[in-house]
């Protein structure tokens, strides 16, 4: 298990979010394109821009929202994450 420090430290040293995050095609944490993997269980963690983001369940998910579940919220389906990401111009 992580400890408090190191998430902390985690959220600290992360880069900006890209496109692909905001849109929620890719996990915050880890950076897994969604478009590409293997039906990964995909949680939201947080909003931004009126917009779902997203994390792999599990420690994606503790590490970017502090619950391996995220919010309890159900994720929009991937396709309509793609058409919104397109239709934003990304």
């Amino acid at each position: 298990m992580y400890s408090q420090d190191s998430i902390s430290g985690r959220r600290r040293g992360r880069a900006e979010p890209t496109a692909e995050m905001l849109s929620g095609l890719a996990c915050l944490i880890c950076g897994t394109d969604y478009r590409n993997a293997p039906a990964p269980e995909t949680v939201v963690v947080s909003h931004r821009d009126d917009k779902q983001l997203l994390a792999c369940h599990g420690t994606c998910a503790r590490m970017a929202s502090g619950s391996v579940t995220g919010l309890d919220e159900p994720p929009l389906p991937l396709a309509e994450r793609i058409r919104r990401h397109r239709a934003d111009g990304s």
